[in-house]
């Protein structure tokens, strides 16, 4: 019965053992079915003034057709000032809290809503919006159709 026993673990752990190397070998993908990014293959841009960084993962947001950015609002208050697009963009926010504002009036205390991770948001085409980071940095996935331009709209 003991040896019985014994034999039985070994073969388990020979099993479980094999299961690791099979799991951990990777496969090789066709490519011209599927590509990929791993997160330190992405080039992120510099931050720019207003405290964003941007990765363009799909298409060229400045010429006509479809795009996908990632964007990183910085902590520490970085806004965008109020702003519109031509076409409407659908954002995720994939890390961080993001604030959003609409209208032409700036007041990042007072009018924005707090977006957390998992939030979905539509900025429609033509209509005045800004938005950012506060205390932690915000990492977002844009989709849009471009030329993703924007025409201030600040009140003055």
């Amino acid at each position: 019965m003991r040896a019985l026993n014994r034999s039985w673990r070994y073969l388990m752990m020979l099993s479980a053992f094999a299961g690791m190397l099979g799991a951990s070998a990777a496969a090789e993908l066709n490519p011209a079915a599927v590509t990929y990014k791993l997160p330190d293959q992405i080039p992120w841009g510099p931050v720019d003034a207003r405290g964003a960084q941007n990765a363009v993962v799909v298409g060229d947001p400045a010429k006509p057709g479809f795009y996908m950015v990632y964007t990183k609002w910085t902590k520490g208050n970085h806004f965008s000032r109020p702003h519109f697009h031509p076409n409407d963009r659908y954002i995720v926010v994939l890390q961080g809290t993001w604030y959003v504002g609409s209208g032409p009036k700036f007041d990042p205390e007072h009018g924005t809503v707090a977006m957390p991770a998992g939030s979905f948001v539509t900025h429609y085409g033509k209509q005045v919006h800004w938005d950012g980071a506060k205390n932690e940095d915000a990492v977002l996935l844009i989709m849009g159709d471009g030329p993703a331009t924007a025409t201030a709209a600040e009140e003055k």
